[in-house]
This record gives C-alpha cells, structure tokens and sequence, in this order.
C-alpha cells in the first residue's frame, strides 16, 4: 500500500467512525429526548439503570476509553468515575446515587464527543493495536448501541402512553419450512478478521459437528401458546430442576407482557396492547422457558456452535460467511434490526437474509438461546479489558445469538455473542429449538 492509498484509506475509516458515532448519538438522543426529566431520572424496574445513568455511562466509557486513553487528553470529569462504572454500581442502587441530572448529563456528553471529534483527525490507526483499524472507536459505537437496546427494554417496561412510534414489520414474502438438516463435519467457528469484532468473538478456530437438525425459523407465538394451553407451564417434567423452581416462585404463566384477553392472549408493546399474533417469533422468555419447550417439544435447545454452523457455514465453498446470506453489511431487505420496527417480523418476512442452507432470520427479530454456557473460545484473550467478556465466563450465564429488533447492525454479526442469566425475560429473547439428525437423515 502506497503511502497516498494509505492516506486515503485512514481518510475513509475517520468518515466511517465519524459517520457511526453520529449515527448512534441519533438514536441515544431518540431514548432519551422521548420523555421528561423525571421519567429519564426514574426506575422503571430494578433490573434496570434509569434512562439518565445510561446516557452519562455511555459519555464516561466514551471519555476513558477515546479522551483519555487514545488521545491522551485531560479528563472532562474524572469526579464521576464511579458513579457511572457498572462494576461498583449495581443497577437497583443507581436511583439513590447523586446522578447527573438530564441537562447535566446530556452536556457532559456532548463535550466528550467534541473532544473526540477532535482527536479523530489525529489519531494514528496503526500506531498500537487498541486503534489499529479503529477498534477503540468500533468498540465505544458498540457499546453506545448495546446500551441503546437495553434503554429500549427500559422503554418497554415503563408505564405510561406510548413515546416510541416506528412502522409495522414487513409481511411475509416466502413460506419457510419446519426444520432444516445440517450435514456432519467442520466449519470455522468464530472470527481473526472482522476488525471491529469484540474479544469473545476470538479466535477463529474449527469446531466439528455430527449431523443435526434445527428449526427453519424461531419458535412463533402460535407455537408457544399451544405449549401453554396443553399445560407447559404446569408440568414439572419439561422443566430442569432449577427451571421449575424458579417458574414456581416467580409464578411464570406466559411469556412476559401477556395477558389473557378472551379466549387469547394480548402483548403489551412500548405502551400499546395488541393481539398477539401466531405467526411472530416469540420474544420475552427465560431460557428456562425456551427449555421448557423444547423438551415439551420432543427436542432441544441448539448448542452455541450448531447456531453459529447454521447461520454461517456454505456448503458450497465450505467458509463462514460474515452473515447468512455473505459478508455484505445488513439492509431492510436482510434483517429486522435497528430499531426500524418495534417488535419481532412474522417468519418468511425477510428471505433474503436466509442462510445458504435456507434458515431463515437468524439474524434480527429475536435473541436466541442456546444451551452452551458463555465462556470464551479455545485460545481466548481478554482485549483491551477483562471486564467486557472474560469476568462472565462460567456456568452462570447462557449465550445468547443474533440480535434482535432492537440490535443495531454495528453490534451484530454471524459471529457476536450476547449473554444472560437464565431467569431473564425482560431482554428482547426468543428461541428455536435443534435435535440430533436421525441415521435416516444423516445419510448422503
């Protein structure tokens, strides 16, 4: 690469970061601007941050990690360090802390991202791997969109008239089967060559799978309520033993935000009640509710590696693809993501984004669970920080795969990893459920 090309090509990274952190700043700005100052200062419920903790924590990991850090600037605030560290403030404490107020926070804010901007024009991509090919940037856009989708989840359990408006999904343009079979053998696992891709997406390494078969689609909301009407949720045989105790005591009888409503069920979205529709993957549920209903179903739970082989693997090339359907970044056509709509697409709403093996939307409408615990690849290493990833690792939390309605495409890949605790619901959560191929099927 000639020196001028090489100039170029840092000239076109700073418009891309430029372009993504305004990007995201939109959408923070959308959350945040939709209600008044004392909705963004209140709890909505104790498994979440009020809105206003949010929208300072993104300027303060901003400020550490790009002021600070790579630009080797003074600190804008250091005095408010702790208050918006996640680690020492856990999130049913944070209404009680001396927060930035709105006019505050939203200041503070503001004058990170000018001294960003600043040292944007500056900054020396290949001078240390933290920015080489904009990683630090990359990493700050990612973990502005993460928190916007749990502010969105902020959103769907506040109480009051809706804020949020945006369009319909799209209808559905194909007919997607029931199950797809996925041949025996290798694919690659992972990445070493997506530049923004985030630690626990390292290292690409080849994993080897038999034969197994997994849903064409998520589950739907017709699917779910059949396991409800034949009495799922009052079965002990369905459920782990940790399952069942933890449906007993939080008293589970639907996914969250249903309501009986005559003879069927109602789903409150972002303040407005609804129909639930049969044909919508169905979001809102535990794992131990998607396990549940895949052991109700005669089947499983896929593990996180048999996901990733459906949503990546051709079989024609045999490499693994960026995306289902290749490594072309996502558009309205592939995937219901980006808070472009406000709820889970009907299934065949988007073949285009179909894998090469014809699973469709693996990406978008609803975060999937598998059954594997999170824990890093083989040859994992913590980068830059233990704290994203690594201080997770265990038996504690199940991976979850592939984004959902409130995912932005810049936090979304075939090969990006998301993680809970078994028990929650509130995040925007689905499933489809896998089985071992029969030898019948198996066959050549």
């Amino acid at each position: 690469m000639t020196d001028t090309s090489h100039a170029r090509g840092a000239e076109q990274l700073r418009d891309l970061i430029a372009a993504e952190l305004d990007r995201t700043r939109a959408r923070t700005a959308l959350l945040t601007d939709a209600v008044d100052d004392a909705d963004l200062m209140r709890q909505h419920s104790p498994l979440m941050s009020p809105l206003v903790w949010d929208l300072a924590h993104v300027g303060n990991q901003e400020e550490l990690w790009l002021v600070r850090d790579v630009g080797g600037r003074d600190p804008v605030r250091q005095d408010i360090d702790d208050l918006y560290d996640a680690f020492k403030q856990p999130r049913k404490d944070r209404p009680a802390l001396p927060l930035l107020a709105p006019g505050e926070a939203r200041a503070y804010v503001g004058s990170v991202r000018d001294k960003v901007y600043d040292l944007l024009d500056t900054v020396r991509f290949g001078e240390r791997p933290l920015v080489a090919d904009g990683f630090a940037f990359g990493m700050i856009v990612q973990h502005e969109q993460q928190h916007d989708e749990t502010m969105l989840a902020t959103h769907q359990l506040r109480s009051g008239p809706a804020v949020l408006h945006a369009p319909p999904p799209p209808e559905p343009r194909a007919t997607v089967g029931a199950e797809v079979l996925i041949p025996a053998g290798p694919f690659t696992m992972g990445t070493d060559t997506d530049p923004w891709a985030l630690d626990n997406e390292r290292p690409a390494h080849r994993v080897d799978l038999p034969a197994y078969v997994i849903d064409a689609a998520p589950v739907t909301n017709g699917d779910y309520r059949r396991f409800i009407a034949e009495g799922g949720y009052d079965d002990p045989r369905w459920w782990s033993a940790a399952g069942w105790a933890h449906r007993v005591e939080a008293d589970l009888t639907a996914p969250m935000h249903w309501r009986r409503d005559g003879d069927g069920w109602a789903y409150r979205r972002f303040g407005r009640w609804a129909p639930v529709r049969d044909d919508e993957p169905v979001v809102h549920v535990s794992w131990h509710e998607a396990q549940a209903y895949a052991a109700w179903a005669g089947k499983r739970l896929p593990t996180e590696a048999e996901w990733e082989k459906a949503a990546r693997w051709d079989p024609v090339t045999g490499r693994s693809r960026r995306y289902p359907w290749g490594d072309d970044d996502p558009t309205a056509d592939h995937a219901n993501l980006g808070q472009r709509h406000l709820w889970p697409a009907p299934v065949g709403a988007y073949p285009a984004g179909a894998s090469p093996l014809g699973v469709h939307q693996m990406i978008g409408d609803v975060w999937e669970w598998t059954s594997t615990a999170f824990r890093g690849h083989p040859g994992f290493t913590a980068f830059p920080y233990r704290e994203y990833s690594e201080v997770f690792f265990g038996d504690d939390h199940r991976v979850l795969r592939g984004g959902s309605f409130g995912t932005d495409r810049a936090a979304c890949r075939g090969t990006f990893r998301n993680w809970d605790y078994p028990i929650r619901r509130q995040i925007f959560s689905g499933f489809r459920c896998a089985r071992d191929a029969r030898p019948e099927e198996s066959r050549p």
